[in-house]
């Protein structure tokens, strides 16, 4: 039963405002760069198409077939990813990974609201679907600084 009481916990309710209010969901039309990532433990997968201007992302998209927290992650980097460089979306994304899997500080702002997934540092399995959009967001990046660089 104490299992049970732990998930029940982990699904706390901001956590479900998150993912049921996910924002820039959606594709968009002319993408300079897409990227699609699958965590292979648990099936979730992130697809996430942005556009750059001078650097930073100008324009962001995200389809998000993934668990609760899979879907909060992806709100709190949709809520924080305009304006934002590869280097801060790679920051953020190498935080959030110490943060679950080594005890390690809540990652800077403007992402500081992984903060609420905390809890999940319990939930190994879970870690791979909550890091896919930052994963996806950095590939994206790096592709399409390569494309407008050809």
């Amino acid at each position: 039963m104490s299992g049970e009481t732990d998930l029940i916990k982990l699904y706390s309710g901001r956590i479900l405002a998150l993912a049921a209010d996910i924002p820039h969901l959606g594709r968009l039309d002319s993408p300079d760069a897409t990227v699609k990532k699958r965590s292979p433990l648990c099936g979730s997968t992130v697809t996430v198409d942005v556009t750059l201007r001078d650097g930073r992302i100008d324009q962001f998209g995200q389809d998000v077939k993934a668990c609760a927290l899979g879907q909060a992650a992806a709100a709190v980097v949709g809520a924080a990813v305009i304006g934002t460089t590869r280097a801060q979306i790679e920051a953020a994304r190498d935080q959030l990974k110490a943060m679950l899997k080594q005890d390690g500080p809540v990652p800077d702002a403007p992402f500081d609201g992984l903060e609420v997934l905390i809890p999940a540092r319990d939930y190994k399995n879970r870690h791979a679907s909550i890091l896919l959009t930052l994963e996806a967001t950095a590939e994206a990046l790096e592709q399409a600084e390569r494309a407008n660089c050809a």
